[in-house]
């Protein structure tokens, strides 16, 4: 991100643009504000007190995930791969998002735990849970990074302010409406950085699309410039490196779409956190089959954006081809913000993008200061203070992260497309996670010890994946290595958990109700259907099954 101090892509923002930005901060601090009336006990910071409706916690759902990396890092996939980059949302994340909701949560919100390590906790023993908070919290400070730098980058391109004075600035913003009203405060402003982030994507796909010549136009431009592959979805071998077709498509089904999206969406805490503070076990499976219905949507307003950047931006033009010049993959969006946007819709658009980074960032630290705060602090190191205590720890463990989310930022800053960094962090802290939850759940023989043993060797296979990908032993370009990480970390897991699982003593099956599915009475997993949750439309399962069908046509139409 070198580049982005320099001339060519300062934005022309004007008096109105400035207004508009500093009335959408006035909007996000008065959030946090009116939120922090509500909070009067840890599990209202936490949770929410588990007390909001599914449509809230269901667009919160998906602003948590739109944060800069799906932003910026899927038009920077979409200007370098084209239409592979729709299996992140088609493939990679639908699926496992319905399964989520329909599937575990009903586990999660039963069983009344506050975090996913505490469903670890209660699953595995003290080993696992420790072993899953540790790697969780490192994870979201290092994720709280890659938003913080993509939104000071924003405010550096904007304003001219140095880089490191950019961070602190938009790091102090985010903490302001975290630490004053917790999870609430968060949610609450993720719906609103929904809606902003909408409308400020919204003009820039559509003028982009008139700029090209509408849909035949961008075919024919992407077509004669880079190759048909770009403009389909399968086989995607640019994307996952991989010479041959058939292991591409195997590499992106099993990889993205089975062990990365699974694990991401069904035990990442930043997403399910959103889930558990619905009101009703109905609402909490709703959560995130309402959230896939713009997720399906969301990538014509950032993969196709970026696409047009690739085909239509002078500079992007010419890196692409040659790769030389100033910018890179990851300044996609911003270029053609510069090129297509007259001010007043420009000053939307950076609203939507400071938003977007702000979502991601609060996202990280309201589910980061959960696990620190329940899941280290009082389950390690100080037990059994009154509850003001652990309210009070959580402010200041958001005010911790902060700091260190600031530090975290710059590591960031030397990837040229952040999806790259990203997946590699998914593949090796989500996937081994997901195969030891998965086998748990579902195999009541699975013992505390295969847990813990399982989550270390399934993590230690994805870090081999990724030196030996670094060091040139093993050839995959793109996101290759993240996508053989992830299946080997999953392999690894399993065969592991399944050995140790073997040679040592399982659990009482008593102890077990409501953690494993055969052990736990259908009632207890069967969300009501009266009152608030009557409707045919409030069905978890037919909301899945709509989704499902339109996910197959558009994959069907795109292919």
């Amino acid at each position: 991100m070198h580049v982005l101090a320099q001339e060519q892509l300062r934005l022309d923002a004007g008096p109105v643009d400035y207004l508009l930005l500093a009335l959408y901060f006035a909007f996000v601090l008065g959030i946090g504000l009116l939120a922090r009336r509500s909070v009067s006990s840890s599990l209202d910071f936490f949770l929410s007190g588990r007390s909001l409706p599914a449509w809230v916690t269901g667009l919160a759902f998906i602003a948590a995930n739109l944060g800069a990396v799906e932003i910026i890092g899927m038009s920077a996939n979409g200007a370098q791969y084209g239409m592979p980059t729709m299996h992140y949302f088609w493939v990679g994340a639908i699926p496992a998002m319905l399964f989520l909701g329909v599937v575990m949560m009903p586990f999660y919100y039963g069983s009344k735990v506050r975090s996913v390590p505490e469903f670890m906790l209660r699953r595995f023993g003290k080993a696992a849970h420790l072993v899953n908070a540790i790697s969780f919290a490192v994870a979201q400070l290092l994720i709280a990074g890659v938003n913080l730098f993509l939104l000071a980058s924003i405010v550096n391109v904007l304003l001219g302010w140095p880089l490191w004075v950019s961070v602190i600035i938009a790091a102090l913003i985010v903490l302001s409406y975290t630490g004053l009203g917790g999870l609430s405060a968060a949610i609450y402003n993720e719906v609103l950085q929904f809606f902003v982030i909408v409308a400020a994507l919204l003009p820039l796909t559509i003028v982009g699309m008139i700029k090209v010549g509408g849909w035949s136009g961008l075919v024919d431009k992407v077509g004669t410039q880079y190759g048909a592959n770009e403009l389909s979805a399968w086989p995607g071998n640019e994307l996952t490196g991989f010479g041959s077709n058939f292991l591409s498509v195997l590499g992106i089904v099993f990889g993205l779409g089975f062990v990365l999206a699974f694990g991401y969406w069904t035990t990442n805490f930043v997403e399910v956190q959103r889930a558990m503070a619905s009101k009703s076990m109905s609402a909490a499976q709703r959560t995130p089959i309402i959230g896939a219905f713009p997720k399906m949507l969301i990538p014509f307003l950032v993969i196709i954006p970026g696409m047009i950047a690739g085909a239509s931006v002078q500079e992007m033009m010419v890196f692409k081809q040659t790769g030389e010049g100033n910018v890179e993959y990851n300044d996609a969006l911003l270029l053609l913000m510069r090129d297509l946007l007259p001010n007043g819709i420009l000053g939307i658009a950076l609203a939507g993008l400071l938003a977007s980074f702000m979502a991601g960032m609060a996202a990280n630290l309201s589910s980061f200061n959960t696990v620190f705060t329940y899941d280290i602090w009082q389950a390690y190191v100080i037990r059994n203070r009154p509850d003001s205590y652990y309210l009070n720890m959580g402010r200041w463990v958001t005010v911790g992260s902060t700091v260190i989310a600031i530090g975290t930022a710059f590591i960031a800053s030397g990837y040229s497309n952040l999806m790259d960094y990203l997946q590699q962090l998914f593949s090796l802290f989500n996937a081994p996670l997901f195969a030891t939850f998965i086998l748990g759940m579902f195999w009541k023989r699975m013992t505390p010890a295969a847990g813990w043993s399982g989550l270390v060797l399934g993590t230690a296979a994805s870090l081999s994946v990724f030196l030996m990908a670094e060091t040139g032993v093993l050839d995959l370009p793109g996101q290759g290595a993240s996508f053989v990480g992830a299946g080997a970390a999953f392999v690894v897991d399993i065969l592991v958990s399944v050995v140790v699982s073997l040679a040592t003593r399982p659990k009482p099956a008593a102890e077990l109700v409501g953690l494993v599915y055969g052990l736990t009475p259908k009632e207890d997993r069967t969300a009501s259907t009266t009152g608030e949750d009557a409707g045919w439309y409030r069905r978890p399962a037919l909301l899945a099954g709509i989704v499902l069908v339109i996910v197959i046509i558009l994959n069907i139409v795109f292919g």
